[in-house]
């Protein structure tokens, strides 16, 4: 039985012994970052060589939102006086060119007022002809002042009246021109303001519509615009004139040139603020609330970088591969800025200062250093 444990306690101390030999040797490992090529290693690789060099880091910042109309280019339709839809050919998402009849209305108020204005132009140049009578008799004091002032008074008053008929008749849609006593309509026609299309329709035929009640939606395009969300950090990258690039989900190859026409000056409860970008060649595929992705190349300060493949990620951190001699390279940890246009920020470029920095190749370095450490 001595003997039993005599020989447990043995392997337990060997068991020690052979764990911390191992523990150390695995740190001594880890600490290990120089890697020393062969001849034969070195002219077989293609390496190519990079100094640390001062640039303009351009980063991207991505942005979305939807695509949106100005208020001038989103019209309500209705009708001045109102009164029964006779009939209209518009649908959904129909195109129409400016001028094109969009509804008939029909009401009696629409005989009513031609017939006012007809017999408004009548009494007047019946009123005319006694005005100037009556100027002519005042001249020669064969006619008082005050038949005279009745006169003109007269005549004025069915100018005005004449003059506001007028009025109604356009707002309506009617010539005054084309009035007349053998041409009274008994219904007036809406034409579309500009060329667009139908965003939706609130009246059906036979329903009776008041001023107040909205006829059409109508939508142009000509001036779309893109409405994007910025975050309260970045609003103050972008500014206007600054170019765009736009994209759809459904089809990310195809890209929409603008630019930033405005920027907002309120923050949302979400911490982002409105970018409004004008397109430079938007088509018939661009509708309002159409969702969209952008991004916008956004320059910074001009910092020391490095070209990306020249630094590498491993287990969470970066690292580049200073160069020694001609056949021993160091692999050294570097914290990083922006990256962007193929270069990459170095934050404490001192560290690399007048030191050679493997570009090409790099990666290849790596391994061969991490095969080394499993070795």
């Amino acid at each position: 039985m001595k003997n039993i444990v005599v020989i447990l306690v043995s392997l337990f101390l060997l068991s020690c012994g052979n764990e911390k030999n191992i523990t150390k040797k695995t740190v001594s490992e880890g600490k290990e970052n120089i890697l020393r090529l062969s001849r034969q290693q070195v002219e077989s690789s293609a390496f190519s060589f990079v100094n640390l060099q001062e640039h303009t880091i351009s980063h991207t910042l991505k942005l979305s939102g939807e695509i949106d109309v100005p208020p001038q280019n989103l019209v309500s339709v209705s009708s001045a006086l109102g009164g029964y839809i006779r009939s209209t050919r518009l649908l959904p998402g129909m195109h129409f060119r400016k001028g094109d009849v969009i509804a008939v209305i029909e009401d009696n108020q629409y005989i009513q007022l031609q017939q006012d204005y007809l017999t408004a132009k009548a009494q007047l140049q019946k009123a005319l002809a006694e005005y100037n009578r009556q100027k002519e008799l005042n001249r020669s004091k064969a006619s008082s002042d005050k038949v005279y002032q009745q006169a003109k008074a007269d005549y004025e008053t069915l100018l005005i009246s004449k003059q506001s008929l007028e009025g109604k008749l356009r707002l309506v849609h009617f010539n005054p021109a084309d009035v007349t006593v053998t041409n009274i309509r008994p219904n007036a026609q809406i034409y579309a303001p500009f060329d667009g299309y139908v965003s939706r329709i609130f009246v059906n035929t036979g329903k009776y519509v008041s001023p107040a009640d909205i006829l059409f939606e109508l939508i142009s395009l000509k001036d779309l615009y893109l409405n994007l969300k910025v975050f309260e950090k970045d609003w103050g990258k972008v500014h206007i004139g600054q170019s765009i690039t736009a994209y759809t989900n459904h089809n990310p190859d195809k890209k929409y040139k603008g630019e930033v026409m405005l920027t907002g000056k309120n923050i949302s409860e979400q911490r982002t603020v409105e970018l409004l970008v004008r397109f430079h060649n938007a088509d018939a595929y661009l509708i309002p609330g159409l969702y969209m992705n952008a991004a916008i190349e956004i320059p910074d300060n001009r910092s020391y970088a490095l070209p990306e493949e020249s630094i590498l990620t491993f287990e969470g951190k970066n690292y580049v591969f200073k160069v020694l001699d001609s056949r021993r390279f160091e692999l050294m940890n570097v914290k990083t800025g922006l990256s962007g246009n193929g270069w990459t920020e170095i934050l404490e470029p001192e560290k690399l200062k007048d030191a050679r920095i493997v570009q090409k190749g790099a990666y290849t370095l790596l391994m061969a250093l991490k095969n080394k450490a499993e070795e």
